[in-house]
């Protein structure tokens, strides 16, 4: 993760650079991806078709990169959206992995690591805002561990399929999981410095914008 070098300033009335607004394509693909959630439970648990599973949360993982990339290129970027987004990313985290755990297509001990980052991380993030830091971005460490790992947990789950290419996709779980699993902990190792870099500059921020008023 690294700290946006954009102070936070307030605004008054309408927000010039338009993040005010809800209904943008970015908020419409997160929240599709939240209501999908329950029917990946369906598929997987309901339906007994881990197959499907997959492939639904192996689509819902591939619309992360598809909204914050229409967000940022579109001018479509909206503080709903900045709380929407990651949102729907740990959900989909703790409810995809805590799934496939609970199906039994993932070694525990590779699942639980994961799981303890993520709520190492969620907890953090959160007290750090609460204690006034600037936002700390997702450095490529980070974006590159997720994206392995959400390969890497549909494909454990494929793997468990009656289907010719399940030793395949078990193959492909582990290739993609253990450099998920090295680049999540090494971005994780970075987070304290930034942490408290950010909330240095969102301290400084406040006292800058209290002085201005006063």
């Amino acid at each position: 993760m690294a700290v946006s070098n954009v102070p936070v300033a307030p605004s008054e009335g309408v927000d010039a650079t338009g993040e005010d607004r809800i209904l943008t394509i970015p908020n419409v693909i997160s929240l599709i991806r939240l209501l999908c959630m329950p029917w990946f439970l369906y598929l997987l648990f309901g339906q007994d078709d881990p197959l499907a599973a997959a492939v639904l949360m192996g689509a819902l993982g591939a619309t992360d990169w598809i909204d914050g990339y229409i967000a940022r290129h579109y001018h479509q970027v909206s503080k709903v959206g900045k709380v929407l987004d990651p949102v729907a990313d740990r959900l989909l985290f703790f409810i995809g992995i805590g799934g496939i755990l609970a199906y039994g297509a993932v070694p525990v001990w590779f699942a639980v690591m994961i799981l303890v980052r993520e709520v190492v991380v969620a907890v953090t993030t959160v007290v750090l805002g609460a204690m006034g830091a600037r936002r700390v971005d997702v450095t490529w460490f980070g974006k590159a561990g997720t994206f392995c790992l959400m390969i890497a947990f549909p494909m454990f789950l494929a793997s468990e399929a009656a289907f010719s290419q399940a030793d395949a996709c078990r193959v492909i779980a582990w290739g993609f999981g253990i450099p998920g699993l090295v680049l999540s902990y090494y971005s994780w190792a970075m987070y304290l410095p930034l942490g408290l870099k950010a909330l240095e500059l969102g301290r400084a921020d406040r006292a800058a914008a209290e002085g201005a008023t006063s």
